[in-house]
């Protein structure tokens, strides 16, 4: 390979590095701000088949600090006792509240239809969705209304610490954390409205009641899967602000549990993100020539460039691990990760190997 592809090679690695830095100093700076007193957060959790998360989902909302909250589950079908665990605890707090999804209507995905139900049943001035296996911190609800108040944003969004206990979590679930601080200009993104800056994470989004209805809420993106990054998008379709916050310390998450979780996972939401005719090959071009090239032509052409290139890649994944606090282990893995994650979108993409129909706790839907 000639020098000048290995400057290139240098070049890819220190773009997604340099932006990080960038990205994290902004994220560190951002001011903590105190919601009104007014302000009434309600925490809502579309559930289907969660008998095994919604108890400590239910705990860990309840514990929240510093503002009004109420706290809606939406059983979706459940056959497991999800419904009847939600019912004790609405029973002994009237802060929790019960509701049973209506069956699923034509051309609606499974969880953007119980988020619908559940925004209809609130009251808050703010909506706080929430996945089953999230666990917010006590100040969570209290720390996004106040960031939402403060800056005049519709829709705030954070990853939150992202818990890993396996190899194939650790092969597949790093990659949302390295990709938003990675190649999301997160400064330039709370300057422009421009949907193609939209971004948020589905495990932990808020949102400001009335803006939401304004702009249609989940009805307006109800054929869609991956309802964070949508409603980003349609809130700033329609002239609305979103912001990104550092969300390692407003919960945790352990989103899946193997290999094959995951990888049917981030496959469910492909579609609406990297696995684009258009998208996809400038994506592989950077992730391969910035995270997994430098591995590769160290052991066969080592030169200057590609040892810098290098250590920039291993020094770009440890500073999003530690900074999110994740689990250290997964660095070793970290080309391997980018590799299967190109594979899962290559796989959709085309429609072949193990890209299976997508769908929500076992509800399939139709083939696109």
């Amino acid at each position: 390979m000639s020098q000048a592809a290995h400057y290139l090679v240098l070049v890819l690695a220190a773009f997604p590095a340099l932006l990080a830095l960038m990205n994290l100093s902004i994220l560190r700076a951002t001011p903590r701000a105190s919601p009104d007193t007014d302000t009434l957060v309600s925490i809502l959790i579309p559930a289907r088949n969660e008998a095994g998360n919604i108890a400590a989902a239910l705990d860990a909302a309840l514990a929240s600090v510093g503002i009004a909250i109420e706290v809606l589950v939406m059983d979706d079908g459940s056959t497991d006792g999800t419904g009847q665990i939600v019912a004790e605890y609405a029973a002994r707090d009237t802060r929790v509240h019960l509701h049973l999804a209506p069956s699923l209507a034509d051309g609606w995905t499974g969880k953007v239809h119980a988020c619908h139900h559940l925004a209809q049943a609130a009251k808050g001035t703010h909506l706080l969705f929430v996945d089953a296996d999230v666990r917010l911190c006590p100040n969570a609800a209290a720390m996004l209304a106040g960031h939402a108040r403060k800056n005049a944003m519709a829709l705030v969004s954070a990853v939150p610490r992202q818990i890993m206990k396996s190899v194939g979590e650790w092969l597949t679930v790093p990659t949302i954390n390295l990709l938003l601080l990675g190649y999301l200009p997160i400064g330039f993104m709370r300057l422009s409205r421009d949907p193609g800056l939209g971004a948020a994470c589905g495990q932990l989004v808020l949102v400001d009641a009335q803006a939401y209805r304004a702009v249609g809420g989940h009805a307006a993106i109800r054929a869609l899967l991956h309802d964070g990054i949508q409603l980003a998008r349609l809130f700033r379709r329609k002239g609305h602000m979103t912001d990104l916050i550092q969300g390692d310390r407003l919960g945790t998450c352990r989103m899946y549990r193997g290999f094959d979780e995951a990888w049917d996972g981030f496959a469910k939401n492909a579609r609406e993100g990297m696995a684009t005719p258009v998208g996809l090959p400038i994506w592989t071009l950077l992730l391969l020539g910035g995270h997994v090239a430098p591995f590769v032509l160290l052991a066969f052409q080592p030169t200057v460039p590609i040892i810098l290139a290098v250590m920039l890649t291993v020094g770009l994944r440890a500073l999003i691990t530690l900074s999110t606090r994740e689990n250290p282990v997964s660095i070793l893995f970290h080309p391997f990760t980018i590799l299967v994650g190109l594979a899962i979108q290559w796989s959709v993409l085309l429609g072949i190997g193990t890209a299976r129909r997508p769908g929500w706790k076992g509800r399939l839907y139709p083939a696109a």
